[in-house]
């Protein structure tokens, strides 16, 4: 165990397959937040949790079925040229989803209110409809980072606790920075409908994965990458205008008259009256 903890390259790969499962966890966080958006403020909080807390338990046992993820990769179903494995199936159903879930999000959010159905409905039903919603992608969006961690960690002695840790660590961190996510999409509404457009190609992607036609991620993040700068770009212009907006709009505050500081009065004696003469 001493030896386990000591050895540099232990530490490397974890530390490695931490930084990776966040990047491949990013997408899930925005798909979590948005989704939970649509509910109350505690409420809106607690999906975050829930949906965050259940990915990384989902990824856990994921991992101790790391064996049968990897038979995933064998053909279950034929259908012309096209040969379909089970993770195949699951990246197409889950794509597929996701851009559904995501171009609704979008149409509802050009409509507005008066687009949704019943807008005043956000109850319990809500919130387990949405619940049930994130645990579907995230074992879809847990795929592919438990796929990594056993591609990384291949090999190596004692690879499962170091992956177990590294997706626990990842998860944690995630879970912090949920609260952060979740409150700058909601605040910033241009941000969301960035973050919209970024999961239908996640989804388009899966869905292409799924067919055997894998895309470069960096064909996907690049290009999002960029967008995200300029959109900050926009909202920092944004905040400095309003800011002299405000400045310009407030009165000049003159200065109060001067007035000197009343001085204490001095006592007067009292005069004595004089009597008039008697006569």
């Amino acid at each position: 165990m001493i030896e386990f903890l000591t050895d540099p390259a232990v530490w490397l790969s974890m530390s490695t397959l931490t930084i990776l499962e966040i990047v491949l966890g990013i997408d899930n966080i925005i798909f979590i937040t948005i989704l939970a958006s649509n509910l109350p403020g505690e409420m809106r909080k607690r999906a975050q949790f829930v949906g965050l807390s259940a990915a990384m338990v989902t990824r856990v046992l994921m991992l101790f079925g790391a064996y049968w993820i990897i038979q995933l990769e064998a053909d279950v179903v034929s259908f012309s040229d096209f040969h379909f494995s089970g993770r195949d199936l699951i990246l197409i159903a889950g794509g597929i989803f996701l851009i559904y879930k995501s171009v609704t999000e979008i149409h509802e959010n050009l409509e507005g209110e008066e687009g949704k159905a019943n807008p005043a409905h956000k109850g319990a039903k809500a919130f387990a409809a949405i619940i049930g919603q994130i645990l579907v992608l995230d074992i879809v969006f847990s795929i592919d980072g438990i796929i990594t961690a056993v591609g990384m960690t291949v090999g190596m002695a004692d690879s499962l606790p170091i992956m177990i840790v590294a997706v626990v660590v990842s998860s944690v961190a995630m879970l912090f920075a949920a609260n952060w996510v979740g409150d700058f999409v909601t605040k910033h509404p241009t941000v969301k409908m960035l973050a919209l457009a970024f999961l239908v190609l996640i989804g388009a992607s899966l869905v292409a994965e799924g067919f055997g036609s894998e895309i470069d991620k960096a064909f996907i993040y690049g290009p999002m990458a960029f967008a995200v700068i300029v959109e900050a770009l926009n909202i920092t212009a944004k905040n400095r205008r309003q800011r002299h907006a405000r400045a310009e709009s407030q009165p000049v505050d003159l200065h109060d008259a001067i007035v000197p500081s009343p001085t204490k009065p001095v006592a007067r004696r009292p005069v004595a009256r004089k009597s008039a003469p008697k006569k």
